[in-house]
């Protein structure tokens, strides 16, 4: 073509997908002087960041929290104008409940890992407390390319040390299962640790020695007044201030390359031409999106698999319950629980405990991979399944004043041993086709900052591409 960038000198980019990864992109796109158009299947904006209410009180309805030791969610809060509105937790201290008991959470460890046994009395048996001591006289594990983080773990430590402490863990960040998930996507600093120590405690002091000496300093997490589901909605209002536009109940049905340009169909609109398209949507629409001019790239991501989960939020009276100090309690799924986790909102989050102090918070997550029975239950019986599980274990028996549930089928993509390589796959698939990129949480981290790096790289990528397109 003869025009590369569009009128103007200024690329075309249309981002299919409204959430925080393809409202990334289109931020980033509009910094760097593209034309874009956001086109959301769905009515609402933000995919898994999604604000709501209860009893007039502001909460989160998807994910509430992000990490702050990693910069992109941070900064983009700031550079839309939500600095004055960034809070750290109230508090930070998690317990567990482990063999019907609710324990602090033990302290100096990565994602569940110790480096010594010195604070896991009463969360493991004497036996596990044992095995652990064993990691030093064992020859090295092969981890290769990539390895399951429950094999490693307890071919090093023990299954007691994956059961009860890294399981409660990345079920609350993946709903995953430990014995199938990527060591090396899941927990890539284990990952680094495991190839080059040959203890699994020497390599987790390691980390712990080098966390120390970079000095990290200020909150672990961050959270925003109101909840981060205004976040995608600040970067919208952004997007919209630079001139972007935003269309949202337009599905799109196709994406097809003309031999010059992007042509995206959309359902119900008219077809629009681009530079340069950007697949932000879940890995079962972009493979359908990717079938005719990427076929094998489509074929592998009907590869990914996802988990669903279903997150009930409940409402007390404050002067109904009495509950434990702390921001909430994991759960090992080897005890048998329905619950796999409950967040105490209003002590975590003291935006929440200003709005009504007369009112008290909580929300009680369930599903995990492969957990889909209790998922097809009506919200009545999750809402009395979550009751159940926080009575026993926080003796909670007061009722609530209000319920909310709220589902994510297919929520949490799931990352396989392997999985590296097939992301590496896919986007090597995508590379004859100019100005063609997919972002989101199937790829490179589900955590809000990796989804949003995910939506920058992919900008970035269609900017340098769209300067081939016809070449």
């Amino acid at each position: 073509m003869s025009d590369l960038h569009g009128t103007g000198g200024r690329p075309q980019v249309v981002v299919v997908g409204g959430g925080i990864a393809g409202l990334a992109t289109a931020h980033r796109l509009l910094g760097s002087g593209a034309r874009v158009t956001v086109l959301e299947g769905s009515g609402r904006l933000g995919g898994k960041l999604h604000a709501g209410e209860i009893e007039g009180v502001r909460v989160d309805l998807g994910a509430e929290s992000m990490l702050a030791r990693r910069p992109e969610a941070v900064a983009l809060a700031r550079e839309v104008g939500l600095a004055d509105r960034l809070q750290p937790p109230a508090t930070a201290t998690a317990s567990l409940w482990n063999r019907g008991e609710l324990r602090p959470m033990p302290k100096g460890h990565v994602m569940g890992v110790p480096a010594d046994a010195s604070s896991l009395s009463g969360v493991l048996s004497r036996e596990g407390l044992a095995r652990i001591e064993r990691d030093r006289e064992l020859p090295p594990t092969e981890v290769g390319e990539d390895i399951a983080v429950g094999e490693y773990v307890a071919a090093r430590v023990g299954r007691e040390v994956v059961d009860r402490l890294v399981e409660p863990l990345l079920g609350g960040v993946y709903a995953g299962d430990a014995y199938r998930l990527s060591l090396r996507m899941a927990v890539p600093q284990l990952y680094e640790a495991a190839r080059s120590h040959g203890s699994l405690l020497d390599g987790v002091a390691d980390l712990q020695r080098k966390a120390a000496e970079r000095q990290q300093t200020g909150p672990v997490f961050m959270g925003i007044e109101g909840g981060v589901g205004a976040l995608p909605l600040a970067v919208a209002e952004a997007v919209r201030a630079r001139g972007g536009a935003i269309e949202l109940d337009t599905e799109v049905e196709a994406v097809e390359w003309s031999g010059d340009r992007w042509v995206v169909r959309p359902r119900s609109a008219a077809a629009i031409e681009a530079d340069a398209v950007v697949l932000a949507v879940p890995a079962p629409h972009a493979a359908r999106l990717l079938d005719l001019p990427a076929p094998a790239a489509a074929a592998e991501l009907r590869t990914i698999e996802y988990a669903s989960m279903a997150l009930t939020t409940l409402a007390y009276r404050r002067a109904d319950i009495e509950l434990p100090a702390g921001s909430g309690f994991l759960v090992p799924p080897v005890d048998g629980h329905r619950i796999k986790a409950s967040t105490f909102a209003s002590q975590k989050w003291g935006w929440i405990a200003d709005e009504n102090p007369g009112l008290v918070v909580l929300r009680a997550s369930m599903g995990r991979y492969g957990e889909t029975e209790i998922l097809q239950r009506p919200d009545e019986e999750l809402t009395e399944i979550a009751q159940q599980d926080l009575k026993a274990a926080v003796g909670l028996s007061a009722r609530p004043v209000a319920t909310r549930v709220t589902r994510w089928n297919d929520g949490l993509p799931q990352y396989p041993v392997g999985h590296h390589a097939r992301v590496a796959r896919i986007r090597g698939q995508l590379d004859h086709l100019p100005g063609l990129a997919v972002a989101g949480a199937a790829y490179d981290g589900v955590g809000i900052p990796a989804v949003i790096a995910s939506g920058y790289g992919a900008a970035d990528e269609v900017l340098g591409g769209a300067g081939t397109i016809g070449a």
